[in-house]
């Protein structure tokens, strides 16, 4: 054993052997170095990497930044870096050469790959200027960026990473890529994005294109997931423009991933309104039968009109309830679409999410003053509305319409009902009154005709107003 490394009892020296390890730290890594390091430890502005050799190398942490800011790596992870600094005292790593350097260090940052920081200085015909190591390099417009330079000027002042992919005549011609650094990094980012990727994962992203089926949302540069226009909001949607606008952050959470055509890409399914919550689940806590409230119309069809009365619930209101006034043929004469409405709840079935609504119900029923507006006997004058086989419908009043049987016309012999148009006025007599039913009887009225009053009493569903017995009593006086 050498005794330079050896006490008198003829063991090692850890003086020398700390001194020897010391001498011999760092002793095969040279500036320009691409070092593939473990991180072993992250500070508040320092990580800390293993290099394989007898120092730990160090880099600043806003170094490992993506472009929104966020640090994505964690203990374990391995990253690919360049020595920048190599010395007894520490080993320093960077994404990128920088500072001064010489023309061997462009040329070997040229046939080595190696990223080298610069500033861009100008534009000019086609590109920018980049001063790169004190030396004038050229970056083509569509290499500056992986999207479409809309505004170049905004570009001049910053300083990025380069990747020299021309170098002639002596260091006088260089022309240099940001955007393959960019592709390679949105290359690395989508591999530990897709490999971090579970479905129910919540994420936030960027609105970056609204379509008439969804949008899509950039989670990461590159990755794009798209959200379907059901999945937006429980509200039904005509637009995604009603629930979100361009370059709008929102949170979605991963629904659904499947592979894409391309081995490195996948379809992203995202969602917005499974962030929140069910509106049904609450539905018979918020909602009762027989209540009156505001709504409004989202969609039109021939049967009726459904009315949303809160966000991500909707009703029917069957053409049939839509009033009591008028015999609805077109939901179109009623309601529109976007019309706010108030509607009464009829029915409620939250298990089968159906919900009934009325907006006659919400008005004053005109059958309920039948009572007070008819009796049987009673003379009155009304509107042909309808022929049928059976007889005629006549319109009394808003909303209350009498029947004129086929059978009544005949035995009366007044033919010349059946001559009468739509329209014209007619004068009748009232024979019963079902105000259950809705439905009033009507015969001609017949000067030469005496009511009998007491045949049509044990009929109606009214016992005799004042009015039936001032006009019975009129009947009589006329008589006598």
């Amino acid at each position: 054993m050498n005794d330079h490394f050896s006490d008198e009892s003829g063991e090692e020296s850890f003086a020398e052997l700390l001194g020897a390890y010391d001498k011999g730290m760092g002793e095969n890594l040279q500036v320009g170095d691409k070092v593939k390091g473990t991180i072993i430890s992250i500070g508040k502005d320092t990580v800390f990497i293993d290099t394989g050799t007898k120092m730990d190398a160090v880099v600043d942490k806003k170094e490992l930044l993506d472009e929104d800011g966020n640090f994505l790596h964690q203990e374990g992870d391995v990253i690919e870096l360049y020595a920048v600094v190599v010395n007894e005292q520490e080993i320093r790593l960077s994404h990128a050469l920088s500072g001064v350097g010489g023309l061997e260090m462009l040329r070997d940052a040229y046939e080595n790959n190696i990223p080298i920081e610069g500033k861009v200085s100008g534009t000019c015909k086609g590109g920018f200027h980049v001063q790169i190591l004190q030396r004038r390099a050229f970056c083509p417009v569509s290499q500056m960026d992986t999207s479409y330079v809309e505004t170049p000027d905004d570009y001049v002042g910053r300083a990025h990473d380069f990747l020299i992919t021309q170098f002639e005549n002596n260091g006088k011609n260089i022309v240099v890529s940001r955007r393959l650094l960019l592709e390679a990094e949105i290359a690395e980012n989508r591999s530990r994005f897709f490999k971090e990727l579970n479905v129910g994962q919540e994420m936030e992203g960027t609105v970056v294109r609204l379509m008439p089926y969804g949008v899509f949302v950039e989670l990461l540069p590159g990755i794009e997931g798209m959200v379907h226009i059901s999945e937006l909001s429980w509200s039904r949607l005509d637009t995604p423009e009603e629930a979100v606008s361009h370059n709008q952050r929102i949170l979605v959470k991963i629904i659904g991933v499947e592979d894409a055509e391309s081995s490195d890409r996948k379809k992203i399914a995202l969602s917005v309104k499974q962030l929140q919550n069910d509106p049904w689940d609450n539905a018979n806590d918020q909602f009762k039968v027989g209540q009156k409230l505001d709504g409004k119309v989202t969609r039109i069809t021939n049967f009726g009109a459904f009315v949303e009365i809160a966000p991500g619930i909707e009703g029917l209101v069957h053409i049939s309830e839509m009033s009591h006034t008028r015999r609805v043929l077109k939901v179109e004469d009623v309601v529109t679409a976007g019309e706010s409405i108030q509607v009464m709840i009829k029915e409620l079935d939250t298990d089968r999410r159906r919900i009934s609504l009325s907006i006659k119900d919400t008005e004053d029923d005109p059958w309920s003053e039948v009572k007070d507006k008819f009796v049987v006997g009673q003379k009155i004058e009304g509107t042909l509305a309808k022929k049928e086989s059976f007889g005629c419908f006549i319109d009394l009043a808003p909303g209350i319409t009498g029947l004129l049987p086929k059978s009544k016309i005949k035995a009366s012999g007044t033919p010349e009902i059946d001559k009468a148009k739509i329209g014209d006025t007619l004068t009748l007599t009232v024979i019963q009154i079902d105000s259950a039913s809705r439905k009033i009887t009507l015969a001609p009225a017949s000067s030469e005709e005496e009511v009998d009053w007491r045949k049509f009493s044990g009929t109606s569903d009214q016992p005799m107003s004042d009015l039936a017995a001032k006009l019975q009593q009129a009947l009589k006086s006329s008589k006598s």
